[in-house]
């Protein structure tokens, strides 16, 4: 059994930064890509980012292209997403997500096997 606890949201003004982190246990994180994904209230979750096992390859939405950063930190089984100069429509609630097995990078929420509570974001104008 996977579990994924996102942590790290909250208010902040627009322009501001958070950083949000998401802790897996149960099974190790390695060898499996990762994902971030936000949803607001009646619209469907959307993909933010994505990472592969190790790190080198990363995919982002172009909506937050160059303001959002993946990462990850293998040996301690946690995955972050550093959001800058946000906006107020970057509010949502953000969910980690991870695929099964030795899979790649992936953009849509049917890739993904595991998936956290969600961490909610809200940015003020």
């Amino acid at each position: 059994q996977v579990q994924l606890v996102e942590s790290g949201g909250g208010l902040v003004q627009a322009g501001g930064s958070l950083r949000l982190s998401c802790v897996a246990s149960g099974r190790t994180l390695s060898y499996s890509a990762m994902g971030w994904f936000r949803q607001t209230p009646g619209n469907e979750r959307e993909f933010v980012a994505s990472i592969s096992w190790t790190g080198a390859n990363t995919r982002y939405a172009d909506s937050v292209k160059g303001r959002f950063t993946i990462s990850r930190d293998n040996a301690k089984n946690t995955v972050y997403l550093q959001l800058n100069n946000l906006k107020p429509e970057d509010t949502a609630i953000y969910f980690c997500a991870r695929r099964s097995g030795y899979a790649a990078i992936a953009t849509m929420t049917y890739e993904y096997t595991y998936w956290g509570q969600g961490t909610q974001v809200t940015v003020s104008s």
